[in-house]
């Protein structure tokens, strides 16, 4: 009779052939390439870099503080749950922000470089989702995309290559991968994608994406008559960059309208499909978020995506970008950790199923491990699970309920233009009354008028402006008070008052109809 520790021991070896056997199999189809990871992990870091220096640092006076246009007064009106776990809302000072974001970015660039590449995560993680709960009005669908692809890169091993990390040897072990993922490594001529339940989440969730995406659209008349793409570029609040001149062509857009519902009809080939087929529309998705980005003001959503859509390609392709890049003058695959896998050999490799075979340990610390691994495994399924009832929820696929029913899902879904476009262009006219008694527009000092600018995009000044625009059309008047409140503050004319108009033009793909509406929002005096 077989004792029962060897019977246990060769179930626990069946088990384990079992699990590989699976993870071979799904690996072409969930499975990412290290240096994918690698290439993403740079991409977030840059963008985490652009979005904090670039869009938020300028503007930390206007949207962040309590001189601002959302004091935390207002917020803790408004969304008293955001003020209450944004680290942001501790202070309203200036100097108080600025040195947060100095922190933030100094963990998006030990991100950038692969240093504690877990812990520069979290704390981007909790930092970014802080400062977006902190002003919720200056965040669209990318900025959500980016704390989600964030929260699930805590189960990958982004350090594995090209990382200041991956130079340190071969010292990784359980302790260090507590989520159980792993760091599989590329053998020499093998193709040894990293595929554990990370990778996994991570590709489904980008596909659920597009899916929702997909499901939006069809439900949309809009979309499903050709006309959504024609009636997006007659709103100039969004258009820039070669947007105006590719708005001429109709024909043109009516095209780019069914190759878009196309494209993201064929999303789960991102998943389904292996070789060139799944590159082919990794790029063409890819190409497709570039053009938003050179036509659109959409914020750092085309980007995020673009960051998240490296992960699907296949080994060849980092194959040829490393042989060319070995090949630039001054390169070394050897050099600084830049081609390095993590224990200096790429023929050396990490087992996948977060085991460790330099290091032995005590039965009481496995089962401790063992037990992190699986509760890390059970809240990162758990968060799959939500995120696609939200989703679902967002298209109408199920009911919400009742409390959360009123329009709070939109305030932050990434569904842009979805289900249908806006069917009217908007702007605002800042009237200042001055203590003489003439009124002006305090946009350009010159006569109030409330007709279409020659450019709507020129009224906003920078893109988190036109995103507190956007946010703010439907707002009532308690929310615009702290508004007028900064323009008297910072108006540079002697004012009595204020009163803020949202002007509203109605438009077709074939551009404005009628004449444009203005609805005042607030007056106030200074």
């Amino acid at each position: 009779m077989t004792p029962p520790r060897q019977r246990l021991s060769n179930a626990g070896t069946r088990y384990a052939a079992v699990r590989e056997s699976l993870r071979e199999r799904a690996a072409p189809f969930l499975g990412i390439d290290p240096r994918a990871l690698a290439a993403f992990r740079i991409s977030v870091a840059l963008l985490l870099l652009g979005d904090l220096l670039v869009y938020r640092l300028p503007a930390v006076r206007a949207f962040y503080t309590d001189d601002g246009v959302l004091p935390r007064s207002t917020l803790a009106e408004i969304f008293p749950l955001l003020e209450t776990v944004s680290i942001h809302a501790i202070s309203g000072s200036t100097w108080v922000q600025v040195g947060l974001l100095a922190v933030a970015v100094c963990a998006a660039a030990c991100l950038l470089v692969g240093y504690r590449t877990r812990l520069s995560t979290g704390i981007s993680l909790v930092l970014l989702a802080s400062l977006y709960a902190r002003n919720p009005y200056v965040i669209n669908g990318g900025n959500t995309i980016l704390v989600v692809f964030l929260l699930l890169s805590l189960s990958l091993p982004l350090d594995a290559r090209w990382s200041i990390s991956a130079g340190r040897g071969s010292g990784r072990n359980d302790r260090d991968d507590p989520a159980g993922q792993g760091d599989s490594e590329l053998e020499a001529g093998v193709d040894r994608r990293v595929c554990t339940l990370g990778t996994a989440v991570t590709l489904l969730t980008l596909v659920s994406i597009y899916a929702a995406n997909a499901v939006s659209k069809y439900r949309s008349d809009a979309w499903m008559s050709g006309d959504a793409v024609p009636r997006i570029f007659q709103l100039e609040e969004y258009i820039v960059g070669l947007g105006p001149f590719v708005s001429e062509f109709a024909g043109v857009l009516t095209t780019i309208n069914w190759l878009w519902i196309a494209l993201l009809s064929a999303s789960v080939l991102l998943i389904a499909a292996t070789g060139l087929l799944r590159v082919g529309i990794a790029l063409a998705f890819v190409s497709a978020h570039l053009g938003m980005a050179a036509t659109m003001r959409l914020g750092v959503f085309p980007f995020v995506m673009v960051a998240v859509l490296i992960l699907l390609f296949p080994p060849r392709a980092w194959d040829l970008i490393e042989a060319v890049a070995s090949k630039l003058p001054g390169s070394s695959r050897h050099a600084d950790g830049v081609y390095r896998s993590d224990g200096g050999s790429a023929d050396e490799t990490h087992r996948g199923d977060g085991g460790s075979t330099t290091e032995t340990s005590s039965p009481a610390a496995s089962r401790v491990r063992r037990g992190i691994r699986a509760g890390a495994t059970l809240l990162l399924v758990g968060f799959f699970l939500a995120l696609v009832w939200w989703q679902a929820a967002g298209v109408g696929l199920v009911d919400l309920p009742t409390s959360e029913s009123g329009g709070g899902l939109s305030e932050v879904s990434w569904s842009f233009f979805a289900p249908n476009p806006p069917d009217a262009s908007s702007w605002y006219v800042v009237r200042g009354t001055l203590e003489s008694g003439d009124s002006i527009d305090l946009r350009n000092g010159e006569a109030v008028t409330y007709d279409r600018p020659p450019d709507a995009a020129e009224t906003y000044p920078t893109t988190l402006w036109h995103q507190f625009g956007f946010r703010m059309k439907t707002a009532g008047e308690t929310r615009y008070r702290s508004m007028a409140a900064y323009v008297c503050e910072r108006s540079d004319r002697s004012l009595a008052s204020v009163t803020v108009f949202h002007v509203e033009q109605a438009v077709d793909p074939n551009g404005p109809v009628g004449e444009p509406e203005a609805e005042e929002r607030i007056r106030a005096a200074c």
